[in-house]
């Protein structure tokens, strides 16, 4: 967090329990993040028996996790065929210039 950012507490609910939250991020998004977390708890404790907040709590972490991560594949994916797409576009480029591999490899 930047330093010069102002912090502010802003009081959201999580699974039934208010939590004041001090952070410099525009409150209307801290709020934004607590529902997610309120909704990720409350499908968690949906599915399972344990009436433990702290297990449902790590059960939605880790339904967070892994939405997380398989985000970061997706992009990690696209990432890696927009770079093939620009390899086998710059290949086509340098055939039409009428340059060998060894000289676009040069430049």
């Amino acid at each position: 967090m930047e330093q010069d950012v102002p912090s502010r507490v802003v009081h959201v609910e999580i699974h039934g329990q208010q939590y004041p939250i001090r952070s410099g991020l525009d409150p209307a998004y801290v709020a934004e993040l607590a529902a997610y977390v309120d909704q990720k708890m409350r499908a968690a404790s949906r599915e399972t028996s344990a009436g433990d907040s702290l297990k449902i709590a790590v059960l939605a972490a880790l339904n967070i996790a892994d939405e997380c991560f398989k985000v970061q594949a997706d992009e990690r994916q696209r990432r890696d065929s927009i770079t093939s797409r620009a390899e086998e576009l710059e290949r086509m480029v340098d055939l039409a210039l009428g340059l060998d591999h060894s000289e676009a490899a040069a430049r």
